[in-house]
């Protein structure tokens, strides 16, 4: 499978955040025995493990959050109209008019209902409607609706994919599943020989509902000797500060950081460079707005660099990447699961 496939297979699984467990056998099934191991916790994290062939091996933990933004229903009304409330950080300006998918017994389509310009009232033409007041028209009557849906299904956006032009696509939920799936590919195929460590690919739960998300229980019981953590980055759009963005189509981002290790930061910016990986390095001075946040204070500290995807759109049904970057991030990820180099300076 190609990985421009396998990022499409991946980012329209349902994994709004809280019910990434409904897509376990769903993603067993797409990769197949391309793992050793394959598992899921109490808390919904869904773990990859591949083993490499050297005795008291060390470990080296890769974590992709693998939950999307969404919505959760709240209501359910005559007409067929369904109310709800925002699961992770949903901007309400995009989502009037926008297609979503109700995931229910089967999944139902359906659109966020939108008030015509015609209609409003002068006082509310510039204002935004809360997420709270919109509703998902499905076309159903109530009582039909009710067999299929209740409260806390979950909801969301329809998983509808573009090709644009200079191999970019754009679709949903590619934060953070499109570095999932960029990691997956990396580690699919490298023969066991030349693994540095054992390998623990983290699909981790509820970083987009829960601040310290599902990552530190699950670091805790892998006890890893050194991690990367991935996740997607601001890419450049016009009328942004260039300071609190990244470049697109060039690379990879990596984060200096005070919750990085420096050495190990150090070290991947090496990897690129003697690899040919593009990459920018990026100010994070206190945190960078990702699980390395909680990962580096597991257990006695994990060793943590910090490593990001571009994206354009963040937190929209249209999230934007280059597939160059893509691969980029995939290379970097096979170069660092087998460099001997990081795990003789990190394994105590």
């Amino acid at each position: 499978m190609e990985l421009k496939e396998l990022i499409i297979s991946l980012c329209s699984m349902l994994s709004v955040s809280g019910y990434e467990y409904r897509s376990f056998e769903r993603l067993r099934s797409l990769v197949g025995d391309s793992f050793d191991e394959i598992e899921q916790d109490g808390v919904g994290n869904i773990l990859l493990i591949r083993r490499c062939e050297k005795q008291s091996p060390a470990k080296v933990l890769i974590d992709t959050h693998f939950d999307e933004i969404g919505m959760i229903v709240t209501g359910i009304s005559e007409g067929g109209f369904v109310s709800v409330a925002p699961i992770g950080g949903i901007d309400s300006a995009i989502l009037p008019s926008s297609d979503v998918t109700i995931y229910g017994k089967r999944d139902i389509r359906g659109v966020l209902s939108s008030v015509p310009p015609h209609l409003r009232r002068d006082s509310d033409s510039k204002k935004l409607s809360e997420i709270s007041e919109l509703f998902i028209d499905t076309g159903y009557p109530k009582e039909e609706l009710l067999e299929l849906i209740s409260i806390g299904t979950p909801v969301g956006f329809a998983p509808v994919y573009t090709e644009l032009l200079n191999r970019s696509i754009c679709g949903k939920s590619f934060d953070n599943k499109a570095c999932t799936a960029a990691a997956i590919f990396a580690l699919s195929d490298i023969p066991k020989s030349e693994l540095a460590a054992d390998v623990y690919l983290l699909l981790s739960a509820h970083e987009e509902s829960v601040r310290t998300g599902g990552v530190a229980p699950a670091a805790f019981g892998i006890d890893p000797d050194y991690a990367m953590v991935i996740d997607v980055n601001l890419a450049a759009v016009p009328d942004v500060p260039k300071s609190e963005t990244v470049e697109y189509g060039k690379g990879i981002s990596i984060s200096v950081s005070a919750i990085t290790d420096r050495r190990l930061t150090k070290m991947t910016e090496e990897l690129c460079r003697d690899n040919e990986i593009g990459f920018y390095r990026v100010a994070a001075p206190s945190s960078t707005g990702t699980n390395a946040a909680a990962l580096c204070l597991v257990g006695r500290g994990v060793p943590t660099v910090d490593v990001g995807l571009p994206l354009k759109s963040m937190h929209t049904y249209n999230e934007t990447i280059s597939l160059d970057d893509a691969e980029a991030l995939s290379a970097l990820v096979r170069h660092f699961v087998c460099s001997e180099k990081i795990k003789e300076a990190f394994v105590v």
